[in-house]
């Protein structure tokens, strides 16, 4: 018998289990190190360095480096576990909503609950650094971050078509329609990223507010109101505004 098969006892052919045990122990591994690169980002800010996120971790930086290849590796890595997740989030609120105009809803309101609860991961996931960009979408968006808002605006032109039917109007194959999506996500991430730049004060709306303006916007021009808003006094202070814990920081399984 071949001696190495004896050493693993294995059989011609078969897989080499120390070597699927490795292989299982580095993707452990790897998953470990994005979860504390992702904390050390919501604790520290989107411009932390790789010596700043390895001293959060409690690790050296060449562990970083040997698994990502360097900062731009591990933000895609971060960025794109992200996405994952608020993915699923979004699915899973339009999928659960009773109507077209309520799924819409729905999405805006969890896209701006989620990049509010670390606008520091947020701001990492989501840009690029200056020196990255080559070949990039504009602006440095990763390209796990635009697959991410092709694929939302697919579920959003199913929620648009239904939405005008809903109103006796045919949003036609070829109409111009197809647009509305992809120019709705433009304005939901700009108006979000806007907002997530606000200082808090009374200027400031909630989440809530601004998903169901952003809706009104979307739907019904900036004289309408979205039918399921509740009339709501203008926030006072600072306790006023929205303080649910962080999400995107967590683990996102």
């Amino acid at each position: 018998m071949n001696t190495a098969l004896k050493a693993t006892g294995g059989t011609p052919g078969a897989p080499d289990g120390r070597a699927t045990r490795w292989d299982e122990h580095r993707q452990q591994r790897r998953v470990n190190l994005i979860r504390a690169a992702r904390q050390a980002v919501h604790d520290l800010g989107p411009q932390v360095s790789m010596d700043e996120i390895a001293a959060h971790a409690g690790t050296s930086k060449s562990v970083f480096y040997r698994y990502f290849g360097d900062k731009n590796g591990l933000q895609v890595a971060v960025g794109e576990r992200a996405i994952q997740f608020m993915e699923r989030e979004l699915l899973t609120a339009a999928e659960a909503s009773d109507s077209a105009l309520d799924g819409l809803f729905a999405m805006v309101s969890v896209y701006l609950r989620l990049a509010e609860s670390s606008p520091h991961v947020y701001a990492f996931s989501t840009r690029l650094p200056p020196e990255a960009t080559a070949g990039t979408p504009s602006g440095g968006q990763p390209a796990a971050m635009a697959d991410f808002f092709e694929r939302i605006a697919a579920v959003m032109d199913v929620h648009f078509r239904d939405y005008l039917r809903q109103q006796g109007r045919s949003p036609g194959v070829n109409s111009a329609t197809w647009y509305w999506p992809r120019a709705a996500i433009g304005m939901v991430r700009s108006a979000g990223e806007t907002w997530l730049g606000t200082a808090s004060g009374t200027a400031r709306p909630d989440a809530t507010r601004l998903a169901r303006k952003i809706t009104a916007w979307l739907t019904v021009g900036l004289d309408g109101t979205y039918a399921a808003d509740p009339p709501t006094p203008e926030p006072s202070s600072e306790s006023d505004q929205h303080t649910d814990p962080s999400i995107l920081e967590q683990e996102q399984s």
